[in-house]
């Protein structure tokens, strides 16, 4: 396919996607690698060209893992979970809000674009609760200062837009207090994308979406519809660290997105092949 075939076959994308809220989770290959981060950032004001409205929601978990050891703090994990006490907290504001949030915010403006880098507490964008304690395998756990998303200052994000700016927030939430909250970041995005409304909720990851079998790459499924999810869980296809990405496209799809793409970051350009393509390259889930 030639040059022009390629943008003959974005176009129809273009137009139904024109004025549109597209969601991004940064994660993965995407945030560590100086030439992908570069590319990713490039695409998202691509789209922004194009006429879209993208927003990003980053992680940062190894990141933080590495600043806490340079800190002499161990990392303590409960199912995957960070468990937070006051100083890590601090630690994962710094790393998040302080570093990573603004190195995005400065590649997209190195793409000539206008961004801003939020914390879930900037005008309590992220209005968020302390998770209860819960039993997990029989064992009592408190994972401390780690939060559950109340609401979303949706008004904030769309001043943002009216005027243009990208919108790069962090996943930190605040409660009623104004204490900081550690929250998961897939979570997080898919809260703020369901808020708004948005058409599309991407997830970079560092795999090629969901596989039949996972030893094949040949095996991806390209589709699923909300409905069928139980049964790939049950089935086992779905599994692992996939639940709770899926999940949380179920969710962001009931709130009212229209469609959720988990992609490989590691492919360049994966975010305009899964939009701008009638195949794409990742796994779509849809109703």
């Amino acid at each position: 396919m030639n040059d022009i075939d390629v943008l003959v076959e974005a176009l129809p994308f273009i137009k139904e996607f024109y004025c549109k809220k597209i969601l991004i989770k940064y994660g993965g290959h995407a945030m560590i690698d100086d030439e992908a981060k570069s590319s990713t950032a490039r695409d998202t004001v691509l789209l922004k060209y194009v006429g879209m409205e993208p927003i990003i929601v980053h992680g940062g978990g190894p990141e933080i893992s590495r600043s806490m050891e340079k800190l002499g703090k161990e990392s303590k994990f409960i199912k995957g979970l960070r468990v937070t006490d006051e100083e890590t907290m601090e630690i994962i504001e710094m790393v998040l809000a302080g570093k990573i949030s603004s190195e995005i915010v400065s590649e997209l403006i190195k793409h000539d674009t206008d961004a801003i880098s939020l914390s879930g507490k900037d005008s309590r964008l992220i209005y968020a609760h302390k998770k209860p304690v819960s039993k997990i395998d029989d064992e009592i756990v408190d994972l401390g200062l780690v939060g559950e998303v109340d609401e979303i200052n949706t008004e904030m994000l769309e001043m943002f837009l009216e005027y243009d700016v990208t919108p790069v927030i962090s996943p930190i939430g605040m409660d009623e207090n104004g204490n900081g909250l550690n929250l998961n970041a897939d979570t997080a995005a898919g809260e703020i994308a369901g808020a708004l409304k948005a058409e599309k909720l991407i997830i970079l990851t560092d795999v090629r979406g969901v596989l039949r079998d996972p030893s094949d790459p040949s095996t991806l499924i390209q589709k699923i519809r909300i409905s069928e999810v139980p049964g790939l869980i049950e089935e086992g296809i779905i599994s692992g660290g996939m639940i709770p990405k899926i999940e949380t496209c179920v969710k962001a799809i009931e709130s009212g997105v229209k469609s959720c793409h988990i992609i490989d970051g590691r492919v360049k350009h994966a975010m305009l092949y899964e939009i701008f393509t009638t195949d794409g390259i990742g796994t779509m889930i849809f109703k």
